[in-house]
């Protein structure tokens, strides 16, 4: 993706405050939706995300304008004409530590390019507008059910074989994620319980940074390969739109070159849900290798006619992997949220969801690591 790419994307010199969202969202519609009369416009905030606030945008002359709360990233209402819809996305407050806005924005248009990802309106200070994708977020039992985990397993083969134009950095995110992230916790944290908490739980920042080092030098030894993954495929980043029969993955801000292994295992990982944490819906072995047999036809063979059959090494192999590389995930979402416990606004128990990520870390690791490949 190119400089000139971008600038095709238009950028609004707006700010929107995030106790003000749906006032932000109007004036970023008088922009880029002229021929939209405010007073006819539907507002819908989305209250699943836990690192962003989302607004809908919705078009709807005759009727009147609306606003209200829903759960999912998806309208009540059938929108049969998308262009009538827009998604406005504000960042949540200094998550610029943790997340390149420009990159996020350069993933988003690459990504868009295959058809793999809606299209950007336009850029503002703190946000972005983007192009509304028909269909309903996945949950625990969706995201189970086998004509919606084989289109899943398929996008996300199809996503890991696209590359970027332009690559100057061909080393896989992980480890200098890991290091900004493990920077950026506090010694103290600003509310005393939630120091008290953390820290009962939670080594230290050099202790964590070293059982990290010797985790990623275990996971080093299992080579595998580096594509370009989306990195956050929690349940809400997927939408399934079952009229057209087929999955968009949505929210590419960690998008990057990163190991194969670690894009599937963190989507595993979150099939136990964010608001009710369930770890017992970690798919099994039997669910895993079929997911994973799925997902090596299409990263292998696609649409050749030279196709090359998947041996039950191969699914043995990239299980262990993955397995393996769920730890790495665990680890790093666990750490991210002692940073958003810090300095996010939105009402979320960040200190708890990390809590329960470090646990579950620490009482999957042995059993994850002495999986075999053989």
């Amino acid at each position: 993706m190119n400089a000139v790419e971008q600038a095709c994307v238009p950028h609004l010199a707006i700010f929107i405050k995030e106790d003000a969202v749906i006032n932000g969202a109007k004036e970023i519609l008088k922009i880029i939706k002229p021929q939209w009369h405010i007073k006819d416009v539907q507002y819908k905030m989305f209250t699943d995300g836990i690192t962003n606030k989302l607004v809908g945008c919705f078009n709807q002359p005759n009727q009147g304008g609306v606003s209200s709360e829903n759960t999912s990233k998806t309208f009540d209402t059938d929108a049969a004409v998308t262009e009538d819809v827009m998604l406005i996305r504000v960042y949540g407050n200094k998550t610029d530590l943790l997340i390149d806005r420009r990159k996020e924005t350069e993933n988003i248009l690459l990504m868009n390019k295959y058809g793999y990802a809606p299209s950007i309106y336009a850029t503002f200070e703190n946000g972005l507008a983007y192009e509304y994708v028909p269909g309903t977020t996945l949950t625990p039992t969706s995201c189970q059910e086998e004509h919606i985990w084989r289109l899943v397993a398929r996008r996300m083969a199809q996503m890991h074989k696209v590359r970027p134009i332009v690559l100057t950095d061909e080393r896989p995110a992980l480890v200098a994620k890991m290091d900004q992230f493990l920077a950026l916790i506090p010694e103290c944290f600003s509310d005393a319980a939630k120091d008290k908490l953390v820290w009962k739980v939670f080594p230290r920042v050099s202790e964590l940074r070293a059982e990290f080092g010797d985790l990623y030098a275990t996971l080093q030894r299992l080579k595998s390969p580096v594509v370009f993954c989306h990195n956050d495929l929690l349940l809400g980043n997927v939408i399934y739109d079952k009229t057209r029969n087929r999955v968009t993955f949505i929210d590419y801000e960690y998008a990057s070159l990163n190991h194969q292994a670690f894009d599937i295992g963190n989507h595993f990982t979150e099939f136990a849900g964010v608001a009710e944490i369930d770890y017992s819906r970690y798919p099994s072995k039997d669910f895993q290798m079929s997911w994973l047999r799925e997902y090596l036809e299409e990263f292998i063979n696609g649409e050749s006619t030279n196709t090359s059959p998947i041996i039950e090494a191969d699914v043995q192999r990239l299980y262990v992997q993955v397995n393996q590389y769920a730890l790495a995930s665990h680890f790093m979402w666990a750490v991210w949220a002692l940073i958003q416990a810090e300095h996010s606004t939105i009402d979320f128990d960040f200190v708890q969801f990390g809590v329960i990520r470090f646990t579950e870390y620490r009482r999957k690791k042995d059993e994850f690591l002495r999986l075999c490949a053989n």
